[in-house]
């Protein structure tokens, strides 16, 4: 590996063969994490929620972002290619054309099953994919806000619109949320890098390291204990459906 390697950065395994620790390290699990905890937040702002769009729109997202955009990002990056020759050109380009084209035709096929608005998103998404990770335009996305944008209101956004088909004002005011943690993690994450590129072991590096833990794995277990309040909700609304309306007690359902 070159001296841009960032195996040593906290997200990649310390165990297992070099090539297994690239290729954890290039999906960038913990803020991948955060990618997908946006589309579970989205949804869950749904009045009705249904978790079979849920888990197909993580595992779409999943595919296309965590796999394709990072692989996109490897062999697009202009100047430092930080996981160095992990897959050739060749392999790479038919990695991220299966990745997306299994995530488009799955989510083209929910689309118009259930939120043709869902398939506008996945054009915008598309085109931050290819003119963020590739440097398009002279680099005019490869911005931060350009990743808040894609990374975490656009998920988040998918995420209501694959349960309503609609976009709301509450929805987009509360997308502002999972932007700003998304500019924070990039951000940060930034600095990171570079600390961990010249080797500073300072304390500033030791505390972007710990903000950045604190940032996705915040993120990811804040998206379980939502995911728990909502399914205990769910069955409450069930029993009380269920038990207490027909039995004339449904002043116990608030």
């Amino acid at each position: 590996m070159n001296d841009d390697s960032r195996l040593n950065e906290w997200f990649v395994p310390k165990f297992g063969p070099q090539r297994f620790r690239m290729f954890c390290g290039m999906l960038f699990l913990p803020y991948t994490g955060m990618c997908i905890s946006f589309v579970v937040w989205g949804s869950l702002i749904a009045d009705t929620i249904f978790l079979e769009r849920i888990a197909i729109l993580a595992l779409i997202y999943f595919v296309a972002l965590g796999i394709g955009a990072h692989v996109a990002d490897n062999i697009g990056s202009k100047k430092i290619k930080p996981w160095g020759d992990l897959f050739s050109k060749r392999q790479s380009w038919i990695i991220i054309l299966a990745c997306l084209g299994f995530s488009y035709g799955l989510g083209l096929y929910y689309a118009l099953l259930y939120a043709p608005l869902l398939a506008f998103i996945g054009i915008i998404e598309g085109f931050f994919l290819f003119a963020y990770n590739f440097e398009l335009f002279k680099g005019k996305f490869h911005k931060n806000y350009w990743f808040a944008l894609s990374w975490g209101m656009l998920p988040f956004l998918a995420g209501f619109v694959l349960q309503t088909n609609t976009i709301t004002s509450i929805s987009l005011f509360l997308s502002l949320i999972p932007f700003m943690l998304s500019y924070m993690e990039i951000r940060i994450s930034r600095l990171y890098k570079n600390n961990k590129r010249n080797n500073s072991k300072t304390m500033t590096t030791y505390q972007y390291e710990l903000l950045l833990k604190l940032l996705s794995i915040g993120t990811i277990s804040l998206t379980f204990i939502f995911l728990l309040v909502s399914s205990i909700l769910a069955q409450k609304a069930t029993f009380n459906d269920l038990f207490l309306l027909p039995l004339g007690l449904g002043f116990f359902k608030n």
